[in-house]
């Protein structure tokens, strides 16, 4: 199941850029314990979002990722406060609700061919909110709506969502180390299945280059919407 739930998630980052978190931890959450996959998935997904990250280089555009990854570094200080206050399960499932009709919005704008660029103000807000999530969580599915909405094409899209989720993912990787949450299970784990990692995204890569820009741009919102729906049903 592990290699399964390995070789599907990162096929479907290869083509989309992320959503591999939400892929394997679906896949493995029914039978193995969310301690055990988050440590496994973060060694695995860190040296591909660094992959992906050279792959696309030359579309990375500082004003994208720079702000964003900053908000990441950031968000985990209101994140915090709020998680002292507020219990976790309610704001996720608030995320989550936000995600998914914001996914719906933009969904209903491609099918129907209109572009709009959000506000500053806008993309401020999602920003601040997005990095909190991830930060926090390590929920990646608003930063996603906010780099598909700050970029024109799907390998703009790649190398800026791969850099924001690397420095979230260095911040996550020196937090699991401190608390002791890599166990000798884990990392050997991860180094057998980082080889499947890299053929899923290999073979994910490949595939999209026989896509149209608009037919990624489409799964990427389907995938965000069902990142905010599960969310909503894993917080319930």
């Amino acid at each position: 199941m592990w290699v399964i739930a390995t070789f599907v998630a990162f096929f479907v980052k290869g083509v989309c850029g992320f959503a591999n978190t939400l892929v394997f931890t679906s896949i493995l959450s029914y039978g193995t314990a969310n301690a055990n996959i988050s440590p496994t998935e973060l060694l695995i997904g860190y040296p591909m979002n660094l992959l992906m990250t050279w792959n696309n280089r030359k579309e990375l555009k500082t004003k994208v990722w720079l702000p964003l990854s900053l908000l990441v570094l950031f968000g985990s200080i209101p994140g915090a406060f709020i998680l002292k206050n507020v219990d976790a399960g309610i704001i996720k499932v608030f995320f989550g609700i936000v995600v998914s009709v914001l996914g719906v919005q933009m969904f209903l704008q491609e099918y129907q061919h209109k572009t709009s660029k959000p506000s500053k103000i806008t993309m401020l807000i999602m920003g601040i909110v997005g990095g909190m999530l991830c930060g926090l969580f390590g929920v990646g599915a608003m930063l996603g709506v906010c780099v598909t909405r700050m970029t024109d094409t799907m390998t703009e899209f790649k190398g800026n969502v791969s850099m924001v989720f690397a420095v979230e993912n260095t911040i996550r990787l020196i937090t699991y180390a401190v608390l002791g949450l890599f166990t000798m299970s884990a990392i050997r784990t991860a180094m057998i299945l980082i080889v499947i990692a890299l053929i899923g995204m290999f073979t994910g890569m490949q595939c999209s280059k026989f896509m149209k820009d608009t037919t990624v741009k489409k799964i990427v919102i389907i995938l965000l919407i069902l990142s905010g729906i599960s969310l909503i049903i894993q917080n319930i």
